[in-house]
């Protein structure tokens, strides 16, 4: 298997204990000749079994732990990123179970495949499969999962068991050649708050601009545990914080990418979905419900054309700037 890429297995964490203990733990009993684990720890505190499994298991140099003092997913990507070795650079969730032979799954895309520069692996989402009673199955993804601007509530990497071409990949379970990062100078955009949502379309959508394709690849499969507390992200999910980044987010990513066509398709299926409730959302149509929605969806909007105009002169990679700065102090 000499001929294997090495991998490095990027896991950002932030207050999980058991949930991320496990997930390690899966990671170190794969079967695979050369790949390193690297952890970007944004917990202040944690529980002491936690804290003596990450000390032991770095001291042991069984994985590279790095503590740091914020708490952002797409800061943390990138931090792992610029100390990584892999030819192949594999992001996983902190709450995930990997079956046997998961690295080797990813890896024999970009072995017998140089024009895949991402692979887009199969997620067992517990909450997904259990609305569907885990018997819905999908042969090939509908045209309508690869256009851009309503692909989001098309493209389903649960339920999909045939290997093809996909527009975007599941941010727990991603992995990306080195060269998207090196040579076409691809980063993750801080500027995605709070849960972080669409941070990995948004890096998806701009891999469109090199001349790499993202592959699905049902095989690389892992569960995804969906724990309620704990993440990449220190607010709950009924919090206004919350909300109004949610919305930013979507925002964002399409002013970044589509076109404006695009976008009015993307925002009208956005407030249709999540601020009315209609399928595939299927939220509560109270009016009450309904108008509060509408008001973190326009919040969002705004913020996000903030945000777009502010990176005329602010490209907003605050915690890539902060490492770097403290790189030249050192």
């Amino acid at each position: 298997m000499t001929d294997w890429p090495s991998i490095s297995v990027v896991i950002p964490t932030y207050n999980r204990e058991e949930a991320l203990r496990d997930s390690i733990a899966d990671v170190l009993k794969q079967d695979y000749p050369d790949f390193e684990v690297l952890v970007v720890d944004q917990t202040a505190t944690h529980e002491p079994e936690t804290q003596n499994y990450l000390e032991e298991t770095a001291g042991a140099e069984k994985i590279k732990w790095f503590r740091v003092d914020w708490a952002s997913l797409p800061g943390a990507r990138n931090f792992a990123v610029r100390r990584s070795t892999g030819d192949i650079l594999l992001f996983i969730d902190d709450d995930v179970e990997l079956p046997e032979g998961f690295l080797n799954a990813h890896a024999k895309n970009y072995r017998d495949r140089p024009d895949i520069g991402a692979v887009a692996g199969r997620v067992f989402d517990r909450m997904k499969l259990g609305d569907s009673g885990g018997s819905l199955t999908i042969e090939d993804l509908p045209p309508e999962a690869m256009d851009p601007g309503i692909a989001w509530y098309h493209i389903d990497l649960v339920h999909t068991v045939k290997p093809q071409k996909v527009i975007s990949a599941r941010g727990c379970n991603m992995s990306f050649r080195r060269e998207i990062f090196t040579e076409c100078g691809l980063t993750f955009d801080e500027r995605f708050r709070g849960s972080a949502v669409r941070e990995e379309s948004d890096f998806c959508l701009r891999l469109r601009e090199t001349n790499y394709q993202i592959w699905y690849d049902p095989e690389a499969s892992l569960v995804h545990l969906g724990e309620e507390s704990g993440g990449c992200h220190d607010i709950t999910t009924r919090s206004l914080q919350y909300q109004v980044s949610f919305y930013h987010n979507h925002f964002l990513m399409g002013l970044k990418n589509l076109t404006p066509t695009q976008c009015l398709r993307f925002f009208g299926k956005l407030f249709d979905c999540h601020v009315l409730g209609n399928p595939p959302c299927y939220k509560s149509g109270s009016p009450i419900k309904i108008v509060t929605r509408g008001s973190f969806y326009t919040l969002g909007f705004f913020k996000a054309v903030g945000t777009s105009i502010q990176s005329t002169w602010n490209r907003g990679q605050v915690y890539t700037e902060k490492d770097e700065l403290a790189a030249e102090k050192v």
